[in-house]
């Protein structure tokens, strides 16, 4: 009986997901291209460029809209066999509700590693492929123009750089500032400059200041020059590497990155939280049906209607919670991996408490 029962459960929720997939992800794209039509229009973006753009922003959105219509088909689907007393019955066949509920959640822990795969083989190139389409054909913008060129911060093999923007075009550093260090970390020298041309295979630095560690002391003597010449390791190419979206990058890139901006000495707290969400995201699949059963099944009156309000209002507090804590996690307050697991750990202890005391 069991394996029949959980058969039909998995195919009746799969049939509803479906559907309400499908509504999501077409309201998504209706409320998405009402924002972004006339963008489209002043930049004189023709039909077909448009249809790709959002034909490449379908699967991300698909993956966003996977956590609510898991939550409305839940639902729907318990909301239903409650008013037509199928709850009652299995019940009374000695079918407690977490019996009932185990092929869901079992089919939404496998929907979950599939949220991850896709976020990760899928979402990536398609993601970069539309974020291309509107900064070229919509804002104008060359296509090396998503990558940084300011308030760069980089970790060179002799010293450390900073320069407050690098012109891409003339290959020069602006108001550079670079940090040379002696073994023990002490700062042994720092030259300013008002910019830092790249002449000849090497960096010539113009109307700038050297501050330069005297020997046996801890004084420092200051010069000024108008035009000083550098030979270092790093070219006008190092400074040009691309910096990606986290969604056009998934989670083994994103962490490569993120170790290799650790090394070159750049603050990479918020890149850390968007790495530890791409793992904790696809765990909301789970938790929506966790959620979604006993709000179905506890309410007296109103039916499947007031139940799917509910579930959408219960929808709207998490992503409140989820944005409240990732913020906190931006901004360095609580530890990245804290900040985008605290919400899932919440609310699966609600979901769960609610669960134990359905009747």
């Amino acid at each position: 009986m069991q394996s029949t029962l959980s058969k039909y459960l998995v195919r009746e929720f799969l049939k509803l997901l479906t559907i309400c997939e499908v509504i999501f992800v077409f309201l998504y794209l209706l409320i998405d291209s009402i924002g972004a039509i006339d963008n489209l229009i002043e930049a004189n973006v023709g039909i077909s460029p448009a249809l790709t753009y959002f034909a490449f922003k379908i699967p991300l959105i698909i993956v966003q809209m996977l956590p609510p219509a898991t939550l409305m088909s839940i639902i729907i689907m318990f909301s239903l066999m409650k008013k037509n007393n199928h709850i009652m019955l299995l019940n009374g066949c000695g079918l407690n509700i977490w019996i009932i509920s185990r092929p869901i959640i079992i089919t939404s822990m496998i929907l979950a590693v599939g949220l991850f795969l896709c976020s990760e083989v899928i979402v990536p190139y398609t993601s970069s492929r539309s974020n291309k389409i509107w900064r070229v054909e919509v804002k104008k913008q060359d296509q090396g123009s998503s990558r940084k060129c300011s308030d760069i911060w980089y970790r060179g093999k002799k010293c450390i750089y900073w320069m407050r923007h690098f012109d891409r075009r003339r290959q020069v550093m602006v108001e550079p500032s670079l940090y040379f260090f002696d073994d023990s970390f002490k700062l042994i020298r720092k030259i300013d400059g008002r910019e830092g041309i790249w002449e000849n295979g090497k960096w010539n630095i113009t109307d700038g200041i050297i501050l330069q560690s005297k020997s046996g002391n801890k004084e420092y003597s200051t010069n000024k020059f108008d035009q000083f010449e550098l030979e270092l390791p790093e070219t006008p190419d190092t400074f040009l590497r691309e910096e990606k979206d986290p969604e056009e990058m998934g989670y083994w890139q994103l962490k490569r990155f993120v170790e290799r901006m650790k090394q070159e000495g750049v603050d990479v707290t918020q890149y850390s939280v968007d790495l530890h969400l791409k793992t904790a995201f696809p765990f909301i699949v789970l938790l929506m049906v966790v959620i979604g059963v006993p709000i179905s099944l506890i309410l007296k009156k109103g039916g499947p209607s007031l139940a799917v309000a509910i579930g959408l209002f219960f929808c709207v507090i998490y992503m409140s919670f989820l944005g409240f804590f990732r913020s906190l996690g931006m901004a360095g307050v609580i530890p990245p991996v804290v900040s985008v697991w605290m919400a899932n750990a919440i609310f699966t202890l609600v979901g769960t408490y609610l669960m134990m005391h359905v009747d």
